[in-house]
């Protein structure tokens, strides 16, 4: 099939797009790298630089795509917040510029990596695809705008839309920026330079901790599943893990004890997040085979910027 990824250098992006020309598919790699790396994608893999808002350009992208995954976004919970126009502007607006081209260019499948933050706080846990969108931040919102757009839009205009809603997803590659960086990569580098992990409150917040090749694993599954049409489906481990909890974790992987701070001044989030992936389980066969301690020992054993001074 010949596949359009959009975000196809980011972190998630980039391994879909190498999947997928393993297993034979033309991949075609739309990214602005503002936090993308091109070098990382496979030769195969068409790559092109430019923005998701730009129509002109997503025409000629998607002549003769069979399928389209929805990776662009800015990603950043924290960063949302104190940037929510940006985010408005290229998570929603760049949801509404693709399916615009995919309408003129009659592409038939768009399938939309969404994330488990748009359910918000809960006190039922693991959270089911049915329970309502209750978004606590500007990024949480932006998922669940695109959302709504993806599904009215899709059956206005005949296009056949899966969204999938991604946990915490980690694995070797994640982009550690200087600032707001995912908590796994931030602790693993933290734990690396011999510093101290902080944790927000008192680290009694629970999250779902999904590898990356599980991830890619559900979005590939999606290509050309019919079973998988019209639904939204949770992509996480299903299970509920600490933030102490993988401070311990991360403590294990690098065979070396870790000091911790706690900072009841930062944020914690929501108390509990962690998915029911049952539908996915029943429609695409999803079943996650990377536990966190072998997707941390992974990490660790795969990622350069994490084995400095490491206890052998």
């Amino acid at each position: 099939m010949k596949v359009l990824i959009t975000g196809g250098a980011g972190f998630l992006g980039t391994a879909l797009a190498n999947r997928l020309v393993a297993e034979g598919h033309r991949v075609r790699a739309l990214d602005d790298l503002s936090s993308g790396d091109k070098a990382r994608l496979d030769p195969e893999v068409a790559f092109v630089r430019g923005d998701v808002r730009d129509v002109p350009k997503l025409w000629s992208l998607l002549r003769g795509v069979d399928c389209v995954y929805h990776l662009a976004a800015r990603v950043s919970v924290p960063e949302s917040v104190l940037y929510p126009v940006e985010y408005n502007d290229v998570n929603v607006g760049g949801t509404v510029c693709l399916l615009t081209a995919m309408r003129d260019a009659k592409v038939a499948r768009l399938v939309f990596c969404s994330s488990g933050a748009a359910y918000g706080a809960k006190e039922r846990q693991p959270i089911g695809e049915d329970a309502p969108l209750q978004p606590g931040t500007p990024y949480a919102v932006s998922k669940m705008a695109s959302e709504a757009y993806v599904r009215a839009v899709g059956r206005l205009w005949g296009i056949d839309t899966v969204i999938l809603r991604v946990f915490n997803a980690y694995g070797p590659g994640q982009p550690l920026p200087p600032s707001h960086a995912p908590v796994i990569s931030r602790f693993l580098r933290q734990a690396v330079a011999g510093g101290s992990l902080v944790i927000a409150g008192d680290g009694s917040q629970t999250r779902d901790f999904v590898y990356l090749d599980d991830v890619v694993g559900a979005l590939g599954a999606c290509i050309n599943n019919r079973s998988a049409v019209g639904q939204t489906l949770n992509i996480g481990s299903g299970v509920e893990v600490s933030i102490a909890g993988l401070a311990d974790a991360v403590e294990h992987a690098l065979q070396r004890p870790v000091h911790r701070l706690y900072s009841e001044e930062q944020s914690a989030g929501v108390q509990r997040l962690v998915g029911d992936i049952s539908k996915a389980r029943d429609l695409i066969g999803y079943e996650p085979t990377v536990t966190l301690p072998e997707g941390l020992r992974r990490m660790v054993s795969s990622d350069a910027r994490f084995q400095g001074n490491v206890a052998q």
